[in-house]
């Protein structure tokens, strides 16, 4: 049975450098995992207002289902002043309303952050892991995924060629299978 792992990308920028890695992340996913790109682009901001049952907006429903059929999720954000973009933490939010219908539960997650600066993102990973402990994610600890001068790791096709990064990228990658095997609700 092929496992699903949803691939959630915290920037919404077209030519998003998170876009870039995972995309490259996911060619790394050996057989039997297949990579699910969940976009939260068009979400309305989360108000309760809304989640009475008759005027739940549609693109509501349908990432709460996406992110339902999946069976962990790789998050890829930059850092957006020491923490996580609006628009990720109100992906977070919409997947876990209404109250105890959280989709987001059990659902094993890997944190990968990336910034063109020299801490890739450490701020951003900390602070995305704060809300993964409340939906009840575990979360891969090791190794730590934060992608340093990101800007310098794509090639002009948008491909990462160093034997070294793409080692590094796989020891993520096969560490959040290993984790996602033996987490599994």
């Amino acid at each position: 049975m092929t496992k699903k792992i949803g691939i959630i990308v915290g920037s919404l920028r077209k030519g998003s450098y998170g876009k870039q890695i995972a995309k490259n992340f996911m060619t790394l996913l050996p057989d039997g995992y297949e990579p699910v790109v969940i976009d939260f682009s068009q979400l309305p901001l989360y108000n309760e207002d809304l989640d009475d049952g008759q005027d739940v907006p549609a693109a509501w429903t349908e990432f709460r289902n996406d992110v339902q059929a999946v069976d962990g999720i790789m998050f890829f954000t930059p850092e957006y002043n020491r923490s996580i973009p609006g628009g990720l933490k109100n992906a977070l939010d919409v997947g876990s309303r209404p109250m105890g219908h959280n989709v987001w539960d059990h659902k094993p997650a890997a944190i990968i952050s990336y910034s063109p600066g020299a801490i890739g993102g450490m701020g951003g990973n900390f602070a995305l892991r704060q809300p993964l402990v409340f939906l009840n994610m575990p979360t891969l600890q090791q190794p730590e995924a934060y992608l340093g001068h990101v800007n310098q790791m794509l090639d002009d096709d948008q491909k990462v060629s160093n034997p070294g990064t793409i080692q590094y990228f796989q020891s993520i990658v096969d560490a959040y299978v290993e984790f996602l095997d033996r987490n599994m609700a």
